[in-house]
């Protein structure tokens, strides 16, 4: 099982810093080329540069009150969310089709469901029990 990881290319993990404004602040996100790649993807598909993308993913992890410290975190989420998003069939693997034209609330909906019905039984028990006790 491992050799599909740890035989692939070194130069995927390799760590890279990227200069760049961050609403109007010079800062450097030091992420793996994997993961540049696959943003650079993402940007691509809404005619985005790589620059573009970070600074709106940065504003909008702002506006939505996500902590500004963990955002290279946040941007390696992203990038696992966008790969795993098209396995499940809800982002179309065919470039063409920019990320602004889905319908993010759709998507975001039928995540939870498949979320809820993952967890084992026991805790969807105690939080439908929790929500009863609170109402």
């Amino acid at each position: 099982m491992c050799r599909l990881f740890i035989g692939a290319e070194p130069g995927l993990w390799q760590p890279q810093t990227r200069s760049m404004r961050l609403d109007g602040v010079s800062t450097s996100v030091r992420l793996e080329r994997f993961f540049w790649a696959v943003l650079e993807e993402v940007g691509r598909r809404d005619g985005l540069t790589l620059n573009q993308l970070v600074a709106k993913l940065s504003r909008e992890c702002t506006e939505a009150g996500h902590d500004p410290a963990n955002f290279a975190s946040f941007l390696r989420v992203c990038c696992g969310r966008y790969q795993a998003l098209q396995l499940a069939g809800e982002i179309p693997v065919a470039t063409d089709v920019s990320i602004g034209s889905l319908d993010a609330e759709g998507i975001l909906a039928r995540e939870r469901v498949r979320h809820i019905a993952a967890r084992p039984a026991a805790s969807r028990q105690a939080e439908a029990a929790s929500r009863a006790a609170t109402s």
